[in-house]
């Protein structure tokens, strides 16, 4: 929440953070208009840490009690609010798609690379059409075969969940293989791993346990954040994703793909304001020269918090000519997917001839349970806490769409959420002691068996 602070100082408006720093001589609980070295300050999720760089710093702590994940989300709201009032700086240039084309875009090369994430794809009703050999031999893991499906939430570095799960499952012997993976938000970052199976658990494991928040993110400067789009540049997030998502990689997705498994991704067209869904398979399958660069465009801007990172502009084409779309965290639209509601999945699975009740399987990264915490009657707490509980409330609903539409396409349900007995307090926005705590719980509880819920929390229907 530092970014936070930085905005806030900007405008003139005086904060009480819960831990407080003094630098040399400089008191930066008092009366700064603005920050004499604003490099100075670096922050966490769930404590709003600032952090000493040098000797001649002296810091008096109050330790967070729990992980706030999503303390970040504070940002797209805060930082509309401080940089309207600032009125510094230039925008960004971009060269966004008009209007008139904005509904009929397409990725060069690849025209199904997407489509929007609240409607069916305008070209499943013909591919139904087909006949049941072509299905069959189209999409030979699809046709006649038992279906699992695995949906992984959004959820910042609490993401380290779903990797332990999905490891300790591993571990258990009885982790299926997936034929749709969906991700959004952290999720995204997951997602092709477990699409892929467990020869790349151990990628898992490394990317949820190994890196801090300095291995991923770079404070912009005082003099950047006027003339930017976000608080946080995400090269070294970019340079991480492209470190994992190889050319091998993209190969077995394509692979994969072939056989008619399904990965998608969620962002969201910020331009738009709708959700939009990725078939990271097709885009790997594509042979196109910028197949690998859009995968981990897609992955990164699925997971660039509004405010906090910065937007991913994605080049498509309409009308005969060159644009870019901004594309932002899935989870502005929603915390979890796993098709569009629209989507008639019952026929589906009739015309492929799936036997039995297909599985889903729900990784909720995140906590279910409200949490009691007295608040501070200031603007930054205040903000924080009311999008915690949009978030919170928001998932929620998004776990019951999703069983809702289960029940209604004859769905086996599967949720798997962070006990709410998960204490484990975190400092920093990416906290690698944390991180391991949680993917070790994560790991532990699919080891033994992971009690997944068969249900939403809460609910009282017909099952």
């Amino acid at each position: 929440m530092v970014f936070v602070s930085l905005a806030l100082r900007a405008t003139g408006l005086f904060i009480e953070y819960p831990e407080l720093t003094r630098h040399g001589s400089q008191d930066y609980t008092q009366w700064p208009p603005c920050p004499a070295n604003v490099s100075d300050f670096n922050a966490s999720s769930g404590g709003h840490v600032v952090r000493p760089i040098d000797e001649g710093t002296e810091t008096l702590q109050r330790k967070p009690k729990t992980n706030t994940s999503l303390h970040l989300w504070t940002l797209s709201v805060v930082t509309l609010f401080t940089m309207h009032v600032a009125g510094c700086g230039t925008a960004p240039t971009r060269n966004q798609v008009p209007e008139s084309y904005s509904a009929t875009a397409e990725i060069a090369g690849i025209p199904k690379a997407r489509f929007w994430g609240d409607e069916p794809p305008p070209w499943l009703a013909k591919r139904l059409e087909a006949t049941s050999e072509e299905r069959r031999q189209r999409s030979p893991a699809l046709y006649g075969r038992p279906h699992n499906y695995l949906a992984i939430s959004g959820g910042g570095s609490n993401g380290a969940f779903g990797a332990g799960l999905l490891n300790g499952w591993t571990a258990a012997g009885t982790r299926p293989e997936f034929t749709l993976v969906t991700g959004i938000s952290t999720g995204s970052l997951i997602a092709p791993f477990a699409f892929l199976g467990p020869n790349y658990d151990k990628v898992l494991e490394d990317v949820y346990t190994n890196y801090a928040t300095a291995d991923l993110l770079e404070r912009r400067s005082w003099t950047e954040l006027l003339n930017s789009d976000s608080f946080a540049d995400t090269a070294r997030l970019r340079a991480k994703i492209a470190e994992y998502v190889t050319e091998e990689v993209m190969e077995e997705i394509a692979t994969e793909r072939k056989k008619g498994r399904v990965l998608f991704i969620g962002t969201v067209n910020l331009d738009l304001a709708r959700p939009v869904i990725w078939d990271i398979g097709r885009i790997a399958a594509s042979g196109q020269p910028g197949a690998l660069d859009l995968i981990r465009d897609v992955m990164l801007a699925s997971a660039s918090i509004p405010g906090a990172f910065p937007p991913v502009y994605i080049e498509v084409e309409a009308g005969g000519q060159v644009y870019d779309e901004m594309h932002v965290d899935g989870g502005t639209a929603t915390q979890v997917f796993l098709y569009p509601l629209g989507v008639d999945w019952g026929d589906l699975l009739e015309k492929y001839a799936v036997p039995g009740r297909p599985h889903v399987y729900v990784i909720r990264n995140s906590k279910l349970a409200p949490e009691w915490k007295a608040m501070t009657p200031r603007l930054v707490p205040v903000v924080g806490r009311s999008v915690d509980s949009l978030i919170r409330t928001q998932g929620i609903g998004d776990m019951y769409r999703m069983y809702l539409g289960a029940r209604r396409d004859d769905l086996d349900y599967h949720l798997a959420y962070i006990p709410d007995d998960f204490d484990v307090p975190s400092e920093e926005v990416f906290d690698p002691e944390y991180m391991k705590a949680l993917y070790k719980r994560g790991y532990d509880l699919a080891l033994d068996g992971y009690p997944w819920s068969l249900t939403p929390p809460d609910y009282t229907g017909p099952e």
